[in-house]
């Protein structure tokens, strides 16, 4: 055991994020870092109490929570003891990139820490950014060159986090390996959904450079299955290469086809991140669609739609109102509904939410009223209550939400079926995610799927933790064997 009485002697601690009015003022991260030449405020003796508070349990629930398998209680004891150098290689055992991971991971495994029956889990995500960082200031993370070369050619298409896991993984067991992502540059998601004040984007590039220099190819601006001048058509693609990895996420946003969803300034929130991250990065003076002066109105109570919220709030709106359907969830936990391991539903306060605007919940939205002139003005809100679990409009609650710019972040309904999934001939299921076997594989022999692409929306660790299970499928699939782990199983089954 590590240290046997250390979650009694520590209390849970987490560094500070930067001043609210500081921040928003500008898009870098959200809190003090060594990248952007801060002073420290989080010292390494403190995250060392903190990786002490781990109990190192006999059963323990994080690393179950945790879809990468990350060998956590392994990885904190070693920075309790100050030996970073083995607690990283221990970290990149199971996780390609600690440094997505730590910064963007809702941090289930803190949810199933045994500490957190008293709501005081480890700092996991704390103690894993650590390490991640410091293995880079000291020059512990190198280009992995495989051996030998299989002389066999892969095609993994999408450069999200599962795209970007297999090809690293591909690339190490030997293949030739080529990233296709039909953007301007690599990254999907990461690149130009999740905002500068999140994730810089310089700790992708970083990454990227290591598999440069391992060996992976990238190509931007190509479209597999596209008809521009300069796509790949699916042909082609199963012409020149012995297996590919589909990786494309579920780029199809939920929208809302409430009356007046056609009037302009009603965006879903892909169309309006990107240039967010452009205009962070100083590509982009005046975006198309910019919050400044503007009253704002978020629907949609995730992730994304706080993204859109702090992108609002850099870019100077004059009020920013975040609408939920559900209701409130609580500030603690419910043990009867929500027993712990489960991942506690309760009451979040992100970055973004600490910087402003209102959280309005049991909302609905009726319709969008013009301004006269084709643009939109405000909404019509009612409330709801649910009964035998449906929303049921309550009477005599119609209001309305003054609106210059509203912003659809409800989540994805699955993959894009036009071009790739349709040339390639591959199924899709009920749920709109291309159907896969047990293997990871699609319908199409030498085809696998990881990530949001056959699994539905859903969290960064688990498209990780499905890229590095699909290429470890592909592996064997090429070679007849593989030493490439595969951390789980896929959620979606082809009946073949």
């Amino acid at each position: 055991m590590a240290d046997t009485t250390g979650f009694l002697k520590y209390e849970r601690e987490l560094p500070p994020r930067r001043p609210v009015d500081v921040r928003i003022m500008d898009w870098k991260d959200v809190y003090l870092s060594r990248q952007n030449g801060e002073d420290a405020v989080f010292p390494v003796a403190a995250v060392r109490k903190q990786a002490a508070r781990c109990m190192d349990c006999g059963i323990p629930f994080c690393h179950h929570a945790c879809p990468v398998a990350n060998l956590i209680p392994e990885w904190n004891d070693l920075a309790r003891r100050d030996d970073w150098h083995e607690a990283i290689e221990r970290l990149h055992s199971t996780n390609n990139f600690p440094e997505f991971t730590g910064k963007l991971c809702p941090a289930p495994c803190e949810g199933s820490c045994v500490l957190n029956l008293q709501e005081s889990p480890v700092t996991i995500k704390q103690i894993e950014w650590e390490i991640i960082d410091r293995a880079y200031d000291e020059g512990w993370v190198q280009p992995q060159t495989p051996a030998e070369r299989t002389g066999k050619k892969v095609a993994v298409i999408g450069s999200g986090p599962a795209g970007l896991a297999a090809a690293q993984q591909l690339t190490r067991a030997g293949h030739d390996v080529t990233v296709f992502e039909r953007a301007d540059r690599v990254g999907g998601l990461l690149r130009y959904g999740i905002p500068e004040f999140k994730m810089e984007k310089a700790l992708l590039d970083r990454r990227l450079d290591q598999m440069r220099a391992e060996g992976t190819r990238f190509v931007t601006g190509v479209e597999v299955g596209g008809s521009g001048e300069h796509d790949l058509s699916t042909e082609q693609l199963r012409a020149e290469y012995d297996a590919v990895v589909l990786a494309g996420g579920a780029t199809i946003g939920r929208d809302l086809p409430a009356p007046g969803r056609e009037l302009r300034g009603i965006h879903l929130a892909m169309e309006y991140l990107p240039y967010g991250n452009l205009q962070a990065l100083g590509e982009l003076d005046d975006p198309p669609i910019n919050a400044h002066g503007k009253h704002v109105v978020i629907i949609g109570g995730g992730d994304t739609g706080a993204d859109c919220l702090g992108t609002s709030h850099r870019q100077g709106a004059a009020s920013v109102t975040q609408l939920e359907i559900m209701p409130a969830p609580p500030d603690r936990r419910d043990a009867g509904a929500n027993p712990w391991p489960t991942y506690p539903m309760i009451m979040r306060v992100s970055s973004a939410h600490e910087e402003g605007g209102e959280r309005l919940y049991s909302v609905n939205t009726e319709r969008f009223l013009d301004d006269g002139n084709g643009n939109v003005r405000a909404l019509l809100l009612h409330e709801v209550e649910r009964v035998e679990g449906r929303f049921q409009k309550i009477e005599g609650s119609e209001r309305e939400l003054p609106a210059d710019l509203v912003f659809l972040a409800m989540g994805f309904t699955g993959a894009q079926r036009e071009g790739l999934v349709d040339s390639l001939g591959v199924e899709v299921d009920g749920r709109g995610n291309v159907a896969r076997d047990a293997e990871f594989m699609s319908t199409e022999p030498g085809v696998f799927v990881a990530g949001d692409m056959g699994r539905g929306q859903s969290l960064i660790v688990w498209a990780i933790a499905e890229g590095r299970a699909a290429a470890a499928a592909a592996d064997t699939w090429l070679t007849g064997n593989s030493m490439l782990p595969a951390p789980v199983a896929p959620t979606t089954v082809a009946l073949r």
